[in-house]
């Protein structure tokens, strides 16, 4: 068959522009790195993990050990290095090795606490003060960063003395369980289980140092846990591990003082009564400021919430099972697309889309084997 000149022409054209569009649908597809920090069990290799998270399909690639080390539960990243911190009885320090395709940790330095293992692991927002919170001795430290990303020597190192004494076994002492910076970096955040309060500190971060500041209570036997702000109203939520539920504190950020708002619940009296032990674990805040999102251990679900947007109060949407055990960490991606819930007990990461205009979640038929993930950690 005759081919003509510009028959032939039509179908290179064609063909030009199938090519261009596939490569440029390749190009808008980006794989987000996440990280898994993993606990200590018998039938699991302790360490670092890595998966990739494809921003497009919601997929997941296997999971692969990076490092093995203990107690390495809680993980964070620096804002501008690719430079990873792990939790432990020492904080260490690994960079991030990009190379021919390849994910890599190479390790750069460790610090002591001489606090026992570490429940939580935070960077300041400039990269000059790395954070940790200790649940078991009951203290925080601080340390400054170098330029390189490695851990200098210990800066601050306070104890809490405030139990609540409110519920029997759980609020004897101080358990302090998450720390972070407020939206300036002026002050740092930490809830403390044991004490029912957030206390507050100022951040001093040409030398990595924390000065008491402030204290706010959150509900009595609640159990504060894990704490997060809104993008962009004077507001923050607050987990109650105990409680089972989820409060709202209003933020003064020129005095840097919290107050207690709302607290909703997490679950139903009936749900709670159905299950031989509950407990919550994390709370996320969707990137658009219009969803909030908290784990419940033992129901194994995600309950959602919906924000007003004047006020920062939250009302219940739904509960959606995580399809897995024991959901002590989840994250979502930096565009709020995607939440990743870690089942710690059923060694599991699943994958669920977050609707955009309701906050509802749907599983995304996505689901990756890790042993004991306690923490997901999605790079920007």
């Amino acid at each position: 068959m005759k081919i003509t000149r510009l028959a032939f022409l039509a179908f290179t054209f064609c063909l030009y522009s199938f090519a261009s569009i596939a490569c440029n649908d390749r190009v808008t597809a980006a794989e987000l790195d996440v990280w898994i920090g993993t606990s200590n069990r018998p039938t699991a290799t302790p360490g670092i993990y890595h998966l990739t998270l494809d921003d497009q399909t919601g997929k997941l690639s296997a999971a692969r050990l990076m490092i093995e080390q203990k107690n390495a539960g809680f993980l964070a990243v620096h804002p501008t290095l690719d430079v990873l911190y792990a939790t432990g009885e020492s904080l260490s320090a690994w960079r991030i090795v990009r190379e021919r395709g390849q994910v890599m940790l190479k390790p750069i330095n460790q610090q002591a606490t001489k606090s026992g293992n570490a429940a939580h692991v935070s960077v300041d927002r400039t990269g000059r003060v790395l954070m940790s919170a200790h649940y078991g001795s009951g203290s925080i430290c601080s340390f400054r960063l170098n330029a390189d990303g490695s851990i200098a020597q210990i800066a601050s190192k306070i104890k809490h003395d405030e139990p609540s004494n409110v519920v029997a076994g759980r609020q004897k002492a101080c358990h302090p369980h998450w720390i972070g910076t407020s939206p300036d970096n002026r002050f740092v955040l930490v809830p403390d289980l044991g004490a029912d309060k957030i206390f507050t500190y100022r951040l001093d971060t040409s030398k990595g140092k924390l000065t008491r500041h402030g204290a706010a209570a959150t509900p009595s036997g609640g159990g504060a846990r894990h704490f997060k702000f809104h993008p962009s109203l004077s507001v923050g939520y607050v987990v109650n591990e105990l409680a089972m539920s989820l409060s709202m504190l209003d933020y003064d950020s020129t005095a840097g003082q919290l107050a207690l708002s709302q607290t909703i619940p997490t679950l139903s009296k009936e749900q709670i009564a159905a299950e031989s032990f509950n407990s919550g674990s994390e709370v996320r805040v969707h990137p658009s400021g219009k969803f909030v999102y908290s784990g419940n251990r033992g129901h194994d679900s995600i309950s959602a919430f919906r924000v007003d947007q004047d006020t920062g109060k939250l009302t219940l949407i739904e509960q959606e099972s995580v399809r897995g055990c024991w959901p002590r960490n989840f994250n979502l991606d930096p565009s709020g697309k995607w939440l990743l819930a870690a089942g710690a007990k059923s060694n599991t990461l699943a994958v669920f889309a977050i609707d955009q205009q309701t906050g509802e979640l749907q599983y995304a038929r996505s689901i990756q084997s890790v042993p004991a993930p306690i923490c997901v950690l999605i790079e920007p």
